[in-house]
């Protein structure tokens, strides 16, 4: 007699059709999220702000950044005495606009920043990917070349490099991503050490995958949350490096422009035209808490436990409201009643 098979559902692949309204809900969804948190909210209007700057830069700007007016120089912004709406932040010692110059210097930083951290990131999460889930000689390996640059000064290997081969921009992006690299690699190996074990590794390994798919599909998207939050992060830390790195003459060059130039060309004016140092050095700082708002509301958003907890602590929020509502209302019924 035979054994009637149970039936079985055809796995059927979901139509690119349908992945776009998931895509669209999760946006929403995260809209959402962001617009709960006041902060993080801000943030991101003031990254969104700065990128829109940066881009049309040419548009917006009043001026062109390097015109330079031997007459219109060390003039003050247009709120203070003597000061003129043709330059709203007033000039510098060469007669050109501020508020251009601020403008255009957002490209510099924004640019430096996002490059450096793609490329040391990458290629500090492929070391430290190789490092985990490889164990051994070459874990020995990549941490101790890890430890020598991270014991050498960041600072002096950069002098030292720039000095040889002469300050530019190309020139810092590739001595910042050199100087940047380990903390990624540190970050991504603990990970890996720590899911190399897990079930679904094992079982990928047990079924043949390459150890290229083990590590980039199965690994790598768990990396995501804590590598996109340190991304953000670093990003500050290259923003601040990129403008010290000017302000000592060793980055941006003239006649192109960056807050941290601006910076540097305005100390000697200090307290003769304070707007020429105090305008690009709020646009640093304004950047950078953005950045770091921005940053907490990822981190927060992106790990699961931390979701939990602002989960819970929302229901307790609303369940406090409804019942201080509950109470108010029989309250005020009694009242009516007495009266």
């Amino acid at each position: 007699m035979a054994i009637p098979m149970p039936a079985t559902r055809p796995v059927v692949a979901t139509p690119k059709a349908q992945r776009g309204p998931a895509f669209l809900s999760r946006l929403d969804e995260l809209g959402r999220e962001l617009w709960q948190d006041k902060l993080g909210t801000l943030g991101f209007a003031v990254i969104v702000a700065l990128l829109l700057m940066a881009i049309f830069a040419p548009l917006i700007a009043p001026y062109d950044p390097a015109a330079q007016s031997v007459i219109s120089r060390l003039k003050p912004p247009a709120w203070l005495p003597k000061g003129s709406w043709e330059h709203i932040l007033g000039t510098d010692h060469l007669g050109r606009d501020v508020l251009s110059r601020v403008i255009y210097g957002a490209r510099a930083s924004l640019l430096v920043g996002v490059v450096v951290v793609l490329a040391a990131g990458t290629f500090g999460v492929v070391l430290g990917l190789w490092a985990g889930f490889k164990g051994g000689r070459t874990d020995s390996v990549i941490m101790r070349i890890v430890d020598v640059q991270v014991a050498f000064p960041g600072l002096l290997l950069i002098l030292l490099v720039i000095s040889v081969i002469g300050p530019s921009m190309t020139t810092m992006i590739i001595v910042l991503a050199i100087t940047n690299w380990m903390v990624y690699a540190r970050v991504v190996r603990g990970i890996v050490l720590s899911v190399r074990q897990m079930p679904y590794v094992e079982a990928a390994e047990m079924i043949g995958c390459r150890t290229s798919r083990v590590i980039f599909r199965h690994i790598l998207p768990n990396l995501i949350s804590p590598l996109l939050t340190l991304g953000i992060l670093e990003f500050t830390n290259i923003v601040l490096a990129e403008a010290a790195l000017s302000f000592l003459g060793l980055g941006v060059q003239p006649p192109a422009t960056s807050w941290g130039l601006d910076v540097a060309n305005g100390r000697d004016y200090i307290f003769v035209a304070w707007w020429l140092i105090t305008f690009p050095g709020m646009s640093i700082a304004i950047t950078v808490l953005a950045v770091n708002l921005f940053a907490s509301w990822v981190r927060v958003t992106t790990d699961p436990q931390e979701r939990e907890k602002r989960f819970a602590y929302q229901r307790a929020k609303a369940a406090a409201r409804r019942g201080r509502k509950a109470g108010a209302g029989p309250a005020s019924q009694n009242q009516g009643g007495r009266s």
